[in-house]
């Protein structure tokens, strides 16, 4: 391939959507159906709102026939988890608009899908690439009132389980199994 210096970039403004899910049946491979029937936050997080930092371990790997230390993946972990969001609570607007708030109520369980690249107002489609956290929600903090802002909370997230960084697939048809990230465990029930 020849040198290109003109690689064009997918703008990051208005394409980023961001659902909290009660269940999936398989958080690799959410269903449209499921993704639809979440609560979709997108327009309240705040710019640069949404905290997910992951990291993984270096596992030394040393050879007593080298004198070069080589290295291997390790451990991978996440770090200042929240979402920080409009949160019109006490206001007029509090009955209509305080989803995101009311989906992230201390001690809830479930999942935050999230999907770059595409306009967030755009449905959801079989063959899209999402983020998939299993989560439970912690204390909502509030965010110190600043000059010419709104009231905003910042809400940490805890991850309960195995997560998906852009590499869950969604699918067309629902499944006949879900579960639900309950603390550590995960109970299952039938869907009819």
């Amino acid at each position: 391939m020849a040198f290109a210096s003109n690689i064009p970039s997918t703008p990051a403004d208005g394409n980023i959507k961001t659902v909290v899910v009660t269940t999936l049946a398989d958080p690799s491979q959410p269903t449209v159906t499921e993704l639809q029937a979440g609560t979709d936050i997108s327009c309240y997080i705040t710019l640069g709102g949404f905290a997910y930092t992951t990291s993984q371990a270096t596992i030394s790997d040393q050879r007593e026939c080298s004198d070069q230390d080589y290295q291997r993946p390790g451990r991978k972990s996440v770090s200042d988890a929240s979402v920080t969001v409009i949160d019109n609570t006490n206001s007029e607007l509090a009955e209509e608009y305080n989803e995101a708030v009311t989906a992230m109520a201390e001690g809830t369980t479930g999942y935050i899908v999230r999907r770059r690249g595409l306009p967030a107002a755009d449905d959801w489609a079989a063959e899209q690439m999402v983020t998939v956290i299993p989560v439970v929600f912690g204390e909502k903090q509030l965010v110190a009132q600043e000059e010419n802002s709104v009231q905003r909370s910042q809400i940490p997230f805890f991850v309960t389980g195995e997560w998906y960084m852009e590499n869950a697939t969604v699918k067309a048809a629902g499944g006949a199994y879900a579960s639900s990230i309950v603390g550590e465990a995960i109970v299952g029930k039938a869907v009819l």
